[in-house]
């Protein structure tokens, strides 16, 4: 699976777990919200093996970039807090960081 669809749709995966897990522990939710919470673990779990690489350890490097990303969009869509200009500067950073382990050239 390319890079460019599993990355998204496994941040995406990632913090819907999390979040469930949070709103669980932090937010007082029902713990029924742990059954959706694992499956969405088990499938960004899934959904990062599905990356085309030589080398695990690139894949969830490349795409730590990616959830840096689509925390900061969660936190502003899913939660009501509009990035600062340090939230924006640190995905762009993080961003370029992703990039440049995507795309170097390699012979492996």
């Amino acid at each position: 699976m390319p890079a460019a669809l599993a990355y998204p749709l496994a941040a995406l995966a990632e913090i819907a777990g999390c979040f469930a897990i949070w709103s669980w522990w932090r937010l007082g939710a029902s713990a029924a919200w742990l059954v959706p919470g694992i499956v969405a673990l088990v499938v960004f779990g899934w959904l990062l093996a599905q990356v085309e690489t030589v080398a695990a350890g690139r894949a969830f490097a490349a795409y730590g970039g990616v959830y840096i990303a689509a925390s900061v969009l969660w936190m502003w869509l899913a939660e009501g807090h509009r990035p600062d200009r340090w939230d924006t500067l640190g995905t762009a950073v993080c961003l370029l960081g992703a990039a440049i382990i995507l795309a170097a050239p390699r012979t492996n």
